[in-house]
């Protein structure tokens, strides 16, 4: 078992991993400070990629890319995993805990029995740490719970080798080697971290950053003139179900970004990211409230209401804007 680690309860897996496994390895990030070296934070609407149906809404970058970035930034070698068949799966995995190293792992929520039965659905993209075995038990270290857990080996078989889109094939992943800040300048790394992630959401895309959140407020505004009443609810309600339940959402991960910045500010000494932390932290807020308002459409649906909606996440849009133009 490995005891040279300190489980904690942190806003979103994969950051929450990733900062654990750098504590363990003596480099004391936190969450927030991983999730923004890794320029993580984005706003993607893809209408070709479905889920339940509805166009896919992200307000983070993609599964694994934090892990990777970060390793590459800080220069940590990780060793990075996917199997064949469960039972290779199960002895890398078993091999690596024999060797005293803390692991990850990609998982299935919907097979983890320690979730309670309400939080439980088919999300396959869940990063957790394994840090020993007993008996039949994988001794778990799960960001999303407050104390560590336990899992019996064929529960975890099965969360690991789940099919379906972003299938994890056992995906797991270790340090190399261990970090060494002395030889690495961290104002430097954050100041390049922040100037990508401002770039990625001043893209020129329709789909992307900025002009991404503007069109996902076009397609709210046409709703109006949608004939299904229950389509209109399902988008909305889409909306909201990306924003705030899959992974962290967009006023969470906002929030997230501003406690960055506020380190940012002390550790480069750039008093200009103090004053983006704040303003992060408001438009966190106005995440959060255009999210009451798309529940509050959806209950209560009026025909002006639509454009009400979409103007407000334009507000949000103009926001962000000058914001990450200032950053850049």
């Amino acid at each position: 078992m490995n005891n040279n680690f300190h489980h904690q309860h942190t806003a979103h897996c994969e950051s929450g991993v990733m900062s654990t496994l750098l504590k363990s390895h003596g480099v004391d990030f936190n969450e927030a400070m991983v999730f923004g070296l890794a320029s993580a934070l984005t706003f993607v609407y893809i209408p070709l990629v479905k889920i339940n149906g509805m166009p896919l809404i992200s307000y983070r970058m993609p599964p694994r890319s934090i892990i990777k970035k970060v390793s590459k930034r800080l220069k940590v070698r990780l060793k990075i995993q996917k199997f064949r068949s469960p039972e290779i799966g199960q002895q890398a995995l078993d091999k690596a805990l024999a060797e005293n190293k803390l692991v990850g792992l990609q998982t299935s929520v919907f097979w983890l029995p320690y979730f309670p039965p309400e939080m439980r659905f088919h999300f396959n993209a869940h990063n957790l740490i394994v840090y020993g075995k007993e008996q039949n038990d994988y001794l778990i270290s799960d960001p999303v719970f407050e104390s560590v857990q336990r899992c019996a080996t064929e529960d975890l078989q099965r969360a690991r080798f789940v099919k379906g889109v972003l299938a994890p094939k056992g995906l797991m992943y270790y340090f190399e080697n261990q970090p060494n800040l002395a030889q690495i300048d961290l104002p430097a790394l954050i100041h390049k971290a922040i100037r990508k992630n401002a770039k990625h959401m001043l893209a020129p895309l329709f789909f992307v950053g900025i002009k991404g959140i503007r069109t996902v407020a076009k397609q709210i505004e046409k709703l109006a003139n949608h004939p299904s009443e229950k389509y209109k609810r399902l988008y909305l309600g889409h909306i909201v179900r990306m924003q705030e339940e899959i992974g962290t959402g967009g006023a969470g991960f906002r929030y997230l970004y501003a406690y960055f910045l506020e380190q940012a500010a002390d550790i480069c000494q750039q008093p200009k990211y103090k004053q983006a932390s704040e303003q992060m932290t408001e438009i966190g807020d106005m995440w959060r409230q255009f999210a009451g308002l798309c529940v509050k459409q959806c209950k209560k649906p009026s025909a002006e209401g639509y454009k009400m909606v979409a103007d407000y996440l334009r507000d949000i849009s103009s926001k962000e804007k000058h914001l990450w133009k200032n950053l850049l």
